[in-house]
């Protein structure tokens, strides 16, 4: 142990279809996780049942809780706090991992802490290099698509977000449409290294003036000539077509991101959240931050860009030292999202 006493975070995160309980330390070292994932009970309905997801939570929670103290053989005397996730998420969902910290928190007198599930992701990346400040995070995800800028620590302000369909979410229907597995961002990622942008689908709002994304045009024309073409019999390349769709959402993402960097000048680009792992964003971010002179992109491990609870001890650990608190009347806030920075 340190001369400074540690600080360990036991952390929680059910907002969806993943049960994840951590032990982190000092908001930088994952001591411990357990993580139940649901993946082959939502795949046959093509997406996340919100009533199979609570119930599935309810079942693992304290299994995974009970896993990370056999893995460590820590105590709750050991601990200085409990995070959780309380928004944005399923609110079945995340009842159950704030009931469970709740419960935790009181049987042992520790400081509870709310979590917002989109800083868990952005403080992923303490994972992969410590954060500087200003920094802008691009947090592209099933639920979320936007652009937050950080002016220092644990203080959040979104300059544009999606008007309409997730990144994600996008990823995930036109997978449907490609006949491929729940979650279907790995596959059409891997798909499109086997083709090329031959159709050049719509890039929604890249020109205009703003940091806001639409993909729900992209996804339409995506379907649409699809449909077209079962209607003619016309056989399409699905390594052309899934080539197509995520250069188009790729060059929108990077586009904006840059000019926002434009107007924002920061030390760091955070990339995270679960479309952060896409092969083709990462390479193409990386190429144009190369070319900003006093600019790093940081990107959270691959392991923890989608839902995990150790990106909430992360997070937890900087609201704790914030001092930020919740009590026995915290409840799970499904539409929870960052305040809009003001010009």
């Amino acid at each position: 142990m340190n001369e400074e006493k540690d600080t360990i975070i036991l952390a929680f995160e059910s907002s969806c279809d993943e049960t994840s309980v951590a032990l982190v330390k000092n908001g930088s070292e994952v001591l411990a996780q357990s993580t139940a994932t649901q993946i082959k009970s939502h795949q046959r309905f093509g997406g996340v049942v919100p009533e199979v997801a609570s119930r599935h939570h309810i079942e693992q929670i304290i299994g995974c809780l009970d896993d990370v103290f056999q893995e460590t053989g820590l105590a709750y005397d050991d601990l200085s706090a409990i995070a959780v996730t309380y928004g944005p998420g399923l609110v079945g969902a995340l009842l159950v991992g704030v009931s469970a910290a709740k419960a935790v928190a009181f049987a042992h007198g520790l400081p509870l802490v709310p979590v917002n599930h989109m800083a868990g992701h952005i403080y992923a990346a303490r994972y992969s290099a410590p954060i500087e400040f200003p920094t802008l995070a691009l947090l592209v995800s099933g639920g979320h698509t936007e652009l937050v800028y950080m002016p220092k620590e644990n203080e959040y302000q979104i300059i544009g977000e999606t008007r309409d369909d997730a990144c994600g979410e996008a990823f995930d229907k036109i997978g449907r449409v490609l006949g491929l597995n729940y979650p279907a961002g790995k596959e059409i990622d891997e798909l499109a290294h086997q083709g090329k942008d031959t159709f050049n689908f719509p890039r929604a709002m890249e020109k205009e003036d703003n940091f806001d994304f639409s993909f729900s045009g992209l996804k339409s024309a995506f379907i649409n000539t699809v449909h077209h073409a079962d209607q003619i019999g016309e056989k399409l390349s699905q390594a052309d077509l899934a080539a197509s769709f995520q250069q188009s959402v790729v060059d929108v993402l990077s586009e904006k991101t840059l000019r926002a960097l434009q107007k924002y000048p920061v030390k760091q680009l955070i990339l995270a959240g679960g479309v952060a792992a896409n092969s083709e964003l990462r390479a193409r971010l990386k190429e144009e931050c190369s070319k900003l002179s006093g600019l790093a992109l940081i990107e959270a491990p691959l392991k923890y860009c989608g839902d995990n609870a150790a990106m909430i001890g992360a997070a937890g650990y900087v609201a704790y030292k914030h001092g930020v608190r919740g009590d026995m009347s915290l409840n799970a806030e499904p539409g929870l999202e960052f305040s809009w920075l003001s010009e």
